[in-house]
């Protein structure tokens, strides 16, 4: 089976899962805060398995030991931000529609359309016309949300969309460089062609934080 294949299968799977805790939520369980909480956790726990299997090289060098200190400080933001957010189910679905739509397009046309590289140090993987796509497609599932939802065509929403698309696509980028530092392609291989469950959803790093202090 291919990666794309398993890419394809995999994010079936998710999006099975995110359609069971929105039925969930329509009869009055709190499933979507709480499967966030336990993605943050999952999360977390990747991260320090991942860390613990780095060469002691990299643990002994003060630049890694600052970049992993501000990577587990910005997970504990997104558990506190994720509890707070995942009471308000519609806008977590809102941020997962955005941040599906930037991953998908960032992916899709950065293999078709090619071109310079965002950060190749970081991600090779990663170009500017993907970044451009990824934008494009996370604001219009933004736009189409609200069109769905009210029959009416919302601006803030394209403000949104753009805003969420950015962040997550840097939140990427912030994983990529923490795997740069251990020395790993991925984080796990629980989810095949996705790589771990942070690698999944390291979208979500800035999004849910930054969501939160608007929110408070």
């Amino acid at each position: 089976m291919s990666n794309t294949e398993q890419r394809i299968i995999g994010g079936a799977v998710i999006g099975g899962i995110l359609v069971l805790a929105a039925v969930a939520e329509y009869f009055g369980f709190p499933a979507v805060r709480y499967l966030g909480i336990l993605i943050v956790l999952a999360m977390i726990c990747e991260a320090i398995f991942a860390i613990h299997r780095a060469p002691r090289e990299a643990l002994k060098n003060r630049s890694n030991l600052f970049a992993f200190g501000y990577f587990f400080g910005l997970l504990f933001l997104m558990l506190a931000a994720v509890n707070t957010v995942g009471v308000r189910p519609w806008v977590m679905l809102l941020l997962v529609l955005i941040i599906v739509g930037a991953d998908i397009g960032a992916w899709l046309f950065g293999r078709l359309i090619g071109g310079d590289k965002m950060w190749e140090r970081l991600s090779s993987g990663k170009t500017w016309s993907g970044q451009i796509a990824g934008i494009i497609c996370g604001t219009s599932m933004a736009v189409l949300y609200g069109l769905l939802g009210t029959d009416v065509f919302m601006p803030q929403l394209m403000w949104i969309g753009i805003s969420v698309s950015l962040l997550s696509q840097y939140g990427d980028l912030t994983a990529s460089w923490i795997k740069r530092k251990i020395g790993i392609k991925d984080f796990g291989n629980i989810l095949p062609g996705h790589g771990g469950i942070l690698d999944r959803f390291d979208g979500w790093i800035y999004v849910l934080p930054v969501i939160w202090l608007v929110m408070l």
